[in-house]
């Protein structure tokens, strides 16, 4: 008779012996024994099972360092596909993966205004022309990531969206479940891109970091001991709303001189003179800096003068590893970023100087969606050792 405990136990074990063949195949199975100190019976059992439920498979023989030549074992990343979509003020980025996070397929569309209603309706038929792309696999679609640039709440609810017209009352968590059928995973969008990068880019080796994600809004994501920090109710990171201005402007959030107001891409656009506000795109303030344009240079310079004030508290309260900062414009022109060192050097004490990294995302527009797909990803895998 096997008990509950040992049940735990085999779980707990199942999942270690997965987890190392996930981070480190191919892998034979002496290897994943010394690894994690399972003993090699313990090993081969449960190796055998994750065999039976096609999550790994065994390829040819590896090199031998004395004796018979061990099977190497991998993870069949192929065994399944995730969604992760990104919600934006003013686009939705949708992405098929397969089980280790590479991009199959992905679709992006601009959104102008939407409502809440007619986003959900772009949703469900970008979701649908994902899944017509998916390629036969033994679990097929495994789970639906959804990020969006506001408040989501730990029951997974849309709360606020302070730069998007949203309906609370909608459930779209609901929604997509009942429409698809598979597990669903609602995230603010910077816990997403922080997830993305942790778990595919720049912050890989990082177990403390913050994600900074400077849309037209800024939205924070903050990962503490390899864990993403929600706060009690899951609104922790909305640091775009942090006061730098006691009398400054008001913003939409009902405070006055929030950090985003002065930071952010909207605002570097109204930092424009007026005859470059309409006409200017991304590329457009790329090229202009390129050419050494002195008022796009000068818009620019305030612009990392301003992220630098808002990083400076950052940095003096979490006191992390690293800095990514999620841009384009801050991606494409080292300018930039030498302005946000300079303003952050000018007001954090020396010895905060050389103890962290300031970087920009390696995943680009992608990192949100990429970290939404991840947590479904995490979440079926769970599901086998759960």
């Amino acid at each position: 008779m096997i008990t509950a405990d040992q049940m735990l136990v085999k779980k707990i074990n199942q999942k270690l012996i997965l987890n190392e063949i996930v981070a480190n195949s191919p892998i034979s199975r002496a290897k994943i024994s010394e690894t994690t100190g399972l003993n090699k019976s313990t090993v081969s059992s449960q190796v055998n099972a994750l065999l039976e439920k096609n999550l790994i498979f065994e390829i040819g023989q590896g090199q031998s360092s004395g004796g018979r030549k061990p099977v190497m074992l991998v993870f069949n990343k192929n065994a399944g596909y995730s969604i992760g979509i990104d919600i934006g003020v003013d686009f939705i980025n949708c992405i098929l993966t397969d089980l280790k996070g590479t991009i199959v397929f992905e679709d992006n569309q601009k959104l102008e205004n939407q409502s809440s209603e007619e986003i959900k309706e772009v949703l469900l038929l970008k979701i649908k022309n994902l899944i017509a792309q998916m390629p036969d696999s033994p679990y097929g679609l495994t789970g639906i990531g959804v990020c969006v640039p506001g408040l989501v709440n730990t029951d997974q609810k849309i709360i606020f969206t302070p730069n998007l017209d949203w309906n609370y009352d909608l459930d779209l968590k609901a929604v997509i479940e009942q429409e698809f059928k598979v597990p669903v995973f609602i995230e603010n969008e910077a816990n997403a891109g922080a997830n993305g990068e942790k778990e595919f880019g720049a912050a890989k080796n990082y177990e403390n970091l913050v994600y900074v994600s400077v849309q037209t809004g800024i939205g924070v994501g903050i990962i503490i001991n390899n864990d993403l920090y929600r706060g009690v109710k899951g609104y922790a990171g909305e640091m775009g709303h942090l006061t730098i201005d006691l009398n400054g402007l008001k913003c939409s959030c009902g405070n006055r001189g929030c950090w985003e107001l002065y930071a952010s891409e909207r605002a570097l656009f109204k930092s424009l003179p007026k005859n470059h506000q309409e006409m200017l795109s991304h590329q457009d303030i790329i090229h202009l800096a390129n050419q050494n344009n002195p008022e796009i240079l000068m818009a620019l310079q305030n612009f990392g003068y301003y992220l630098g004030i808002g990083l400076t508290s950052i940095l003096n309260t979490f006191n992390p590893q690293a800095v990514i900062i999620r841009n384009h414009i801050v991606e494409s022109l080292p300018m930039v970023l030498n302005s946000i060192k300079n303003s952050v050097a000018s007001r954090t004490y020396q010895q905060l100087e050389n103890n962290y990294q300031l970087l920009t995302s390696t995943l680009g527009k992608n990192a949100p969606a990429l970290g939404a797909s991840s947590i479904a990803i995490g979440k079926f895998l769970e599901s086998f050792t759960a």
